[in-house]
């Protein structure tokens, strides 16, 4: 059912149009200024599909900026704080005392100023692409967009849409610029962008007293990883995580890693109490190891203090991945972990981003990590909160065979991600150790085509 339409006022007249859905703690999703239109965005699948199972756990309100959609379309005023007064409408009008902000692209300055001006208002701030000053995102792709935009207003819409969601999308695009023409007019939008264009929250970051967490995908094209990397060291104690993907739209591509990092985020993830119920009889996990090749050379060349700053690393990067994708840490072994997962795909995935984040840091690292992976799937036997069994030691020694920067996996997993889009190299059979029969390997490809 179609979520009913109402409407808010802002303290300077203009009538802000909004629905809700869901029941439970308030979660607003902030349009991507200037262009929204809530009634049609319930009408393409693949948003629908992205707020229903954000609803599962939450109340999600949903609004029309203003000069857009069913909002007020006659208004002059596209000021930052003109766009955070059609926020403090709609939580006024609801009557919501505290609740999750989500921010993306140009909302995010936004969104940053009504968290640090209302800490007391906003529970955790989320951001979506997004930055704090309008001028850090400047490329020649949006300076080529805004001479379109004056010229062509068809043309200008497509090439937005594909901008935006990926040249790879093809329908969902379509529908997303007809979407753009039909929610707000042309010169709204040039004076709009116009206004966005100065628009400024780094003086307040330090400000922000929200939990905060950056969401960017990694091969998005129109905004590097290093403007997300940026926002979020400049907020206290944010969290940062890239995921995989180059579509700028939540609700397309892998929307599960973008709901579970939220939900984690806001403690309504599932994941996080993996060990509060038993693990049933013959339940089937994934299970993955790490290991840091040459640890011992570290810490004898370097010293235990130098070495364990590099371990330390290596944690947090793995504790991250895992955070991100839904995987329980179930031990640290001094120089590696042990993970759970109870799906393979999630375990694949999370393995790729490991190896990625492992690649960027050995960038610039003084001193490089390089760490084995293995990954294996079955029954483990659960004690406490460990698991054992045979599938539990075959991963350590599926891991051990592994290279720095390599991505090993039974046969197991790759039959259980078939057709999910993972490249993989036979390895042949391998003799582990402890094991008489051998076993069949497969290298996961992780790194992008030069």
């Amino acid at each position: 059912m179609e979520p009913r339409i109402q409407y808010a006022q802002t303290a300077d007249g203009v009538s802000i149009a909004l629905w809700t859905l869901g029941e439970g703690t308030p979660f607003v999703e902030m349009p991507t200024i200037p262009v929204s239109h809530i009634q049609m965005e319930w009408q393409i699948p693949e948003w629908r599909h992205w707020y229903e199972p954000l609803a599962q756990r939450r109340r999600v309100v949903r609004y029309d900026c203003r000069g857009a959609g069913l909002s007020e379309r006659e208004v002059a005023d596209f000021s930052l704080d003109a766009y955070a007064l059609d926020l403090e409408a709609v939580a006024d009008r609801l009557g919501l005392e505290s609740f999750a902000l989500l921010g993306p692209i140009h909302s995010g300055p936004v969104a940053i100023a009504y968290a640090a001006r209302h800490p007391d208002r906003v529970s955790h701030l989320i951001l979506w692409h997004s930055w704090a000053r309008t001028r850090d995102a400047a490329s020649p792709q949006f300076g080529a967009l805004a001479r379109l935009r004056d010229t062509d207003w068809d043309v200008y819409s497509e090439t937005v849409a594909h901008t935006l969601l990926g040249w790879s999308e093809g329908e969902p695009a379509h529908r997303y610029a007809a979407l753009l023409r039909e929610c707000i007019a042309q010169e709204t939008m040039k004076a709009a962008l116009g206004a966005i264009g100065a628009f400024d929250s780094t003086a307040i970051l330090p400000q922000v007293k929200a939990p905060t967490l950056v969401l960017h995908r990694r091969q998005l094209s129109w905004l590097s990883v290093d403007v997300a990397r940026g926002l979020a060291s400049r907020i206290p104690d944010a969290r940062l995580a890239v995921l995989e993907g180059e579509s700028g739209a939540a609700f397309l591509g892998d929307t599960g890693a973008v709901l579970r990092a939220i939900n984690q985020f806001t403690g309504e993830g599932e994941e996080a109490a993996v060990w509060a119920e038993p693990l049933a009889a013959g339940a089937l996990r994934t299970i993955l190891f790490t290991d840091v090749e040459g640890s011992t050379a570290l810490t004898q060349r370097l010293g235990d203090a130098k070495a364990r700053g590099v371990l330390r690393t290596h944690e947090q990067i793995v504790r991250e991945a895992l955070r991100v994708h839904g995987g329980s840490d179930i031990k640290t072994l001094g120089d590696g972990f042990m993970a759970s997962f109870p799906s393979a795909m999630r375990a694949v995935e999370c393995a790729i981003a490991m190896q990625r984040a492992f690649a960027e840091h050995n960038e610039s690292a003084e001193e490089p990590i390089r760490v084995r992976i293995g990954l294996n799937a079955g029954e483990p036997i659960r004690e406490e909160k460990d698991l054992f069994g045979t599938v539990v030691n075959m991963t350590a020694r599926i891991a051990a065979k592994a290279e720095g920067g390599e991505v090993l996996a039974s046969d197991v997993v790759r039959q259980l991600v078939a057709g999910k889009g993972f490249l993989f190299s036979d390895r042949g059979e391998v003799v582990l150790r402890g094991f008489e029969d051998p076993v069949r390997l497969y290298e996961v490809r992780w790194r992008e085509p030069e």
